[in-house]
This record gives C-alpha cells, structure tokens and sequence, in this order.
C-alpha cells in the first residue's frame, strides 16, 4: 500500500482539508460531467458499470485515465481505451466483496443477510468465508491483488470520510479506545469505555476503534449513545447483557440489532454517523469474531497491518487503554514508537483505564521510562493510570 496518498492528514493537523475526489469519477453523473467536456484525461474511474447503457468513449481523450473495477462494455472496448492511452485494471469476478469501495461500510452493510439467514449469511461472514477459503493471511496471487486494490478503496473512502468530519468539526486528533476484545457485555471495563467515549462523543470528539467486539464494541456503542443520556446507555448494556460473549454469534448480533432498532438514529450524513458511533477499523484477519454493528462508519480491511497503523496514525488526541492483554500491551507499544518519535505529530495522553490491572501488567511504567527519552523531549507526563472517568476526560481534553 506504499503508493496511497496518506488519507488520516487532514485529521492529523493539516490545515487545509484533503480533497480525496479531486481526480476520481465514482458515480455516473460524475462520468456525465466530464464526457460533456470530452475529456476524462488524467482522471481515475472507480468501479463504474459501463457496460449497462454504454457511455460512448469512442471520441473522448482517455490519455492517462484510470479504470479501476469498471465492467466495460466488452473486450473490444478495453482494448479501444488502452490503445488511446488509458490504463484498465478490470474487476475480479466472484468476489463476494467489492475490488474498489467508494465508500466506507456501515453496520446495515456489514449485517446484510442476517434476517432470514442469521449469522452464517451475513455479508460479513461471507467475506470472511470467501478470505479463509482463498488463504487466509498468505492469500493466493489473484485474491491478494483483489484485496490490495479493496483495501486502497477503503484507505481512499477513510480520507473522504475524514475530510467530511474535519469540515464539520475541525481537524483536532482523533481519540482511540482499546482494550479486551473479550470484554464481557455488562462487564466494569465494558460500561467504563462505553461511558467515557460517550462523554468525549457528546463533545464532538472523534472515536476511533479496532471495531471488534468487547471494549472494543463498548467504546463505539458509547460513541452511538452520543446525544442520548447515561441513563439510556445503561438501560442499553443492560439488553446486550443478555449475550454478554461474542463466541455466541446468533444472539450477540441479534441483541446488538435489537438495541439498534430500539435506539434508532437519524438520517445522519457521513460526519453525523462518524459523531453516532465513531469510526471503526477492524479486519477479516479476526473475521471470526462479529462485526461491531455500533460504529458510524467501518474501514474493514484484509491487511491487518495497515489497519493497525491506520488506528495509531489517527489517534493523536490521546489513547484510552482498557484492560487487555497481549494484543492491548502490543499496541500499546507500537503507539509509543509513534510518540517517541514524534512520527505522525504531537501526540495526546495514554490513559490507562483500571488502576487494578495496570498494576498488574506494569507496562505504564516501562513507558514512562522509554518516553522520557524520546529525542524530542521528555513525554512521560503523557501517561496517565487511573479509575476515574473525569480524570481521563480531563487528561484527554488538554
């Protein structure tokens, strides 16, 4: 993915917003646009169906235009627009997954198929499915350019979609809530991440998630709860509670669409979903574990390396440490990396949520030690271990 323009900048601290469709043709209309100016010249069309009443090419300038995931009319018209300049990467057949997304996914998307079908006929578990079955991690070489040009796609969709966020909000960083994925509903560390990122959602912070279940969900569901009450957050947990472990697929999806229907948003725009709900980016990788249907907007990838950089890049404003394990305490250390460096700019404060467990896994120690050296100065005021929600609004909110 080293060719992809880096979509989290804008987000990050750059002052001018990142025009992500400045070159991009992703609708028809837009097509319609530029074929009445005769040019689609340096242009990159995105996963159009041109070969349902045909666009007539024939005369328009298609010098170094991109048609990436276009069904074109035909074998004849492929080889008219390379020949006239243009470059095509056609779309890979039987996928059960778009090759180039324009947008991010929702979790209408990502449960699509569960009524009727349940948890087995889910899009989502389709796609993993299709991703177990082709390889898994090592995937063959069709199906890994298939998902390297969907995971461009998704990085492309990211920037947009931050960029609509930035425009309504401004471009301060990004929060992130980590933790347990297995992280009981109802469970302390489960309400504490889910009450805490409903008091940053409630002040337009961004919540940015791995999207996976457990603290994980809760930190999203917090974010979805955002203009609702406390009280309504509780009574919520109390009804996930019922199908407190993820393992239980059926009735862990069901209840969260149940509490979904129950709490209905309204028709939100991007930036309005990414308030309700945060952003999510989890992984096929661990398409085992159900979708984390409370998030606003989802950046599902194959790659779980880009996913994970894509996390810390965006958590700039601070990251919040539920208690977790292994997979938490390697994370917390690929984010300090990143501060020890100063590599994606100032970093916010690492709140360490849960004095009990902390103490147990010292890892805030040893990072303090480490950040106190950084080449850039001593960071180890940055840390911050605690049970207080108001403390780690506070830490998180300088």
């Amino acid at each position: 993915m080293d060719f992809m323009p880096d979509p989290l900048q804008p987000v990050l601290g750059g002052d001018a917003p990142f025009d992500a469709t400045a070159d991009e043709i992703e609708t028809r209309a837009e097509l319609d646009v530029h074929l009445a100016k005769n040019t689609l010249a340096g242009l990159c069309v995105l996963g159009l169906r041109l070969d349902r009443d045909p666009p007539d090419l024939t005369g328009v300038d298609v010098r170094e235009t991109m048609f990436v995931g276009c069904h074109l009319a035909g074998p004849e018209a492929e080889i008219d627009l390379i020949r006239r300049g243009a470059h095509v990467i056609p779309p890979f057949d039987e996928r059960p997954y778009p090759t180039h997304p324009a947008l991010l996914y929702t979790p209408e998307d990502l449960s699509a198929g569960f009524a009727g079908h349940g948890f087995a006929g889910m899009f989502d578990t389709l796609v993993y499915q299709h991703f177990v079955a082709h390889g898994g991690a090592v995937p063959d070489i069709r199906e890994a350019l298939s998902q390297r040009l969907h995971d461009a796609g998704i990085d492309n969709a990211l920037g947009k979609a931050l960029n609509e966020w930035a425009h309504a909000h401004g471009p301060g960083g990004a929060i992130g809530i980590m933790g347990g994925h297995a992280a009981a509903r109802g469970s302390d560390p489960y309400r504490m991440a889910a009450s805490l990122a409903q008091r940053l959602a409630a002040s337009d912070r961004l919540i940015v998630t791995g999207g996976g279940p457990g603290v994980m969900e809760a930190a999203n569901l917090g974010a979805y709860f955002a203009s609702r009450t406390a009280a309504e957050l509780g009574d919520a947990i109390d009804l996930l509670s019922v199908a407190p472990h993820f393992m239980d697929h059926d009735p862990y999806t069901a209840t969260a669409l149940s509490v979904r229907r129950s709490y209905p948003l309204a028709d939100l725009d991007v930036a309005g979903r990414l308030r309700h709900g945060g952003l999510a980016l989890p992984t096929w990788l661990y398409g085992h574990e159900p979708a984390n249907l409370f998030a606003g907007q989802i950046g599902k990838y194959f790659s779980n390396a880009v996913r994970e950089d894509s996390i810390l890049r965006l958590a700039r404003g601070g990251i919040v440490f539920a208690p977790g394990w292994a997979g938490t305490v390697q994370e917390i250390f690929q984010a300090a990396t990143k501060t020890f460096y100063v590599t994606d700019g100032p970093s916010g404060a690492y709140v360490f949520l849960g004095t009990e467990h902390w103490s147990g896994l010292p890892v805030a120690d040893l990072l303090r030690s480490l950040l106190a050296r950084s080449p850039h100065g001593d960071q180890s005021g940055l840390v911050v271990v605690t049970d207080s929600l108001d403390e780690a609004v506070a830490a998180l909110s300088q």
